[in-house]
């Protein structure tokens, strides 16, 4: 009885990171290569696809009753361009790239560190771990991280859309949120974020997860090639997009600098809902869809490199 229930246990301990790699048993990620590999991958990855994320979030912000000022994705990017340059599509960045290392680095690193204690006893992680273990990474990231980043990514963007900007910069910006709204005001929009956030990270390594599983067979230790990590990626990526965009628009509308209008998250989807339809849930989801592919691909592939290299410089064995 004493042993069954070790062996049932969802979250148990591993015997150890040293343990876990001889006689075919896979090999375990320590949290703390996890912490720096997903930190550099997010920053190089946000640098990449920003102005995607640009064109996106400004399409779910030009609401119908305005009335709408973009036809679509091609002129959004036009009109940006027109009126800012080419570096109009990269207004925002700084606040997202200042989160998006830390985040990236949070979501791994819990992920590891749980994943490490799921596994069985020859290390490997099923797919319903792995979505339980992508769940708790992904709420972390939205309470620690996403959360605050977005909300002030969001303000940023709708600030310069507007015909009077007033943030005239990142610090600027974040002063002049916590000096009118208080701490309060970066944290618009929580309880959409961590639903989206905890979604968005249980699909995204359910199916890395199972892919994973599917391709190493047997031999948990296999190699995947960068070219096969990156087209599990973005596989992972579509299927995220497709399973959570309406909780990304009610997100985005929860953080702009309009959400006065919306009482909670509840009543932002039934107003959306009862104004403009069920269709408004999926505005912008082809330029979300591009960006969240790529996004998820490159942070894979690049996730993977890195503590490959970590694993010859850094010794956790």
């Amino acid at each position: 009885m004493e042993g069954n229930s070790k062996s049932t246990s969802l979250f148990h301990r591993p015997r150890c990171l040293a343990a876990a790699a001889p006689g075919g048993k896979a090999k375990l990620t320590h949290p703390g290569k996890a912490i720096l590999a997903g930190g550099i991958a997010g920053g190089i990855e946000i640098c990449i696809t920003f102005p995607t994320e640009y064109v996106k979030t400004q399409l779910q912000l030009d609401e119908k009753a305005n009335p709408p000022k973009y036809r679509g994705i091609g002129d959004c990017v036009k009109q940006t361009v027109h009126g800012h340059g080419v570096r109009g599509l990269y207004r925002g960045l700084s606040s997202l790239l200042y989160g998006s290392i830390p985040k990236s680095a949070v979501r791994f690193g819990v992920f590891e560190y749980l994943s490490n204690h799921a596994r069985d006893e020859a290390g490997k992680l099923n797919s319903t771990r792995g979505l339980l273990c992508g769940l708790g990474a992904g709420v972390m990231e939205a309470v620690v991280i996403v959360c605050p980043m977005e909300t002030v990514k969001v303000k940023f963007i709708h600030d310069q859309s507007s015909a009077n900007p007033k943030y005239r910069g990142f610090y600027h910006g974040v002063r002049e949120i916590i000096r009118t709204q208080g701490i309060r005001g970066t944290y618009q929009g929580l309880t959409a974020t961590v639903l989206k956030q905890g979604s968005n990270q249980a699909i995204r390594f359910y199916v890395m997860t199972s892919l994973r599983n599917w391709y190493k067979g047997d031999n948990p230790n296999k190699a995947i090639n960068p070219v096969v990590t990156g087209t599990f990626g973005a596989i992972a990526g579509a299927a995220s997009v497709f399973g959570n965009t309406p909780l990304d628009v009610i997100k985005t509308r929860m953080q702009g600098l309009e959400a006065h209008k919306y009482k909670s998250t509840l009543d932002c989807a039934v107003k959306i809902m009862r104004h403009e339809g069920v269709r408004a849930f999926y505005k912008g989801t082809v330029p979300r869809l591009g960006r969240v592919c790529l996004d998820v691909a490159i942070v894979f592939i690049i996730y993977e490199e890195v503590v490959k290299v970590l694993n010859t410089v850094w010794k956790t064995e």
